[in-house]
C-alpha cells in the first residue's frame, strides 16, 4: 500500500535512512523536519496520510506535535518511531492517538508492516511494545521516572507545578528563563507528558505535591 509520508527526527542521517528505506518499499516521503513547529506547519500544507514521529527532538519532543494533531483533529495517521522502551512513553503516545510505536532497533519488515496496518486502520504494536504499553498504562511508574530526572530537574519540576513562571524560577535558582525553558522541555520529554496540565497530574501521582498544589 502507498502511501504519502511526513518525516519527523531531529538527525538528518536518520531522515535520510528512512527517506531511502521508505522509497524503496514504494512510499513518498512528502516533507520532513527537525521540530515540532515546522512539522506542524507541514502537516498542515501537506497534508500527507501517514507521519513517522521521533519522540526525542533536541529541546522539544514529539508530543506536543501529536497533542497538536489530536487537538486540531488532522486526519493524518501517526507511528512513533523512537529509541525510547519507557513504558510510559509508550502508554501516552497510544492516549494521544498515535496509530503505531516502533522501536528503532527494529527491523525493515516491521517498520513496514506497521505503516501497512496503521493506514488500514489498525493498530501496530509489536510483541514487546505492547508489554511496554500495558506496564505504562498500570499505576506506580511514577516513581521509576522521577529517578531518572537530575536533582535540579526536580526541583523544577516542583516549582513549575506550583505556578512559577520561567522568570520566577530562573530568580528563585539563579538560572537563566530561557535554561529553564530547556531544563522543562528536557523533563518534559523524559516523563512522557505533553503539556502543564499532564505534568501537574504526573506530579500529584507521584506526590510532590498534593491535588490543592502545595
Amino acid at each position: 500500500m502507498s502511501s504519502r509520508i511526513y518525516l519527523v527526527d531531529d538527525h538528518a542521517i536518520v531522515r535520510d535512512g528512512l527517506r531511502a528505506l521508505l522509497e524503496a518499499g514504494g512510499h513518498q516521503v512528502v516533507g520532513e523536519a527537525a521540530d515540532p513547529t515546522v512539522a506542524l506547519a507541514g502537516l498542515i500544507s501537506l497534508q500527507p496520510e501517514l507521519l513517522l514521529l521521533d519522540l526525542s527532538l533536541g529541546n522539544r519532543s514529539g508530543f506536543e506535535l501529536l497533542e497538536e494533531l489530536q487537538r486540531r483533529r488532522l486526519p493524518c495517521r501517526c507511528i512513533v518511531l523512537s529509541m525510547s522502551a519507557q513504558p510510559r512513553h509508550v502508554a501516552e503516545a497510544v492516549r494521544l492517538g498515535a496509530g503505531g510505536y516502533v522501536l528503532k532497533g527494529s527491523s525493515r519488515s516491521e517498520l513496514l508492516a506497521a505503516i501497512d496496518n496503521v493506514l488500514a486502520g489498525r493498530r501496530h504494536l509489536g510483541p514487546d511494545v505492547a508489554e511496554l504499553a500495558l506496564q505504562g498504562l498500570t499505576a506506580g511508574a511514577e516513581p521509576d521516572l522521577l529517578a531518572e530526572l537530575s536533582p535540579r530537574e526536580r526541583q523544577i519540576i516542583t516549582l513549575v507545578v506550583k505556578g512559577l513562571s520561567s522568570a520566577a524560577i530562573g530568580e528563585q535558582l539563579h538560572l537563566s528563563p530561557k535554561t529553564v525553558d530547556t531544563y522543562r522541555s528536557r523533563l518534559m520529554s523524559k516523563l512522557g507528558v505533553a503539556d502543564l496540565p499532564a505534568l501537574v497530574r504526573f506530579a500529584i501521582r507521584a506526590e510532590l505535591i498534593d491535588a490543592d498544589g502545595n
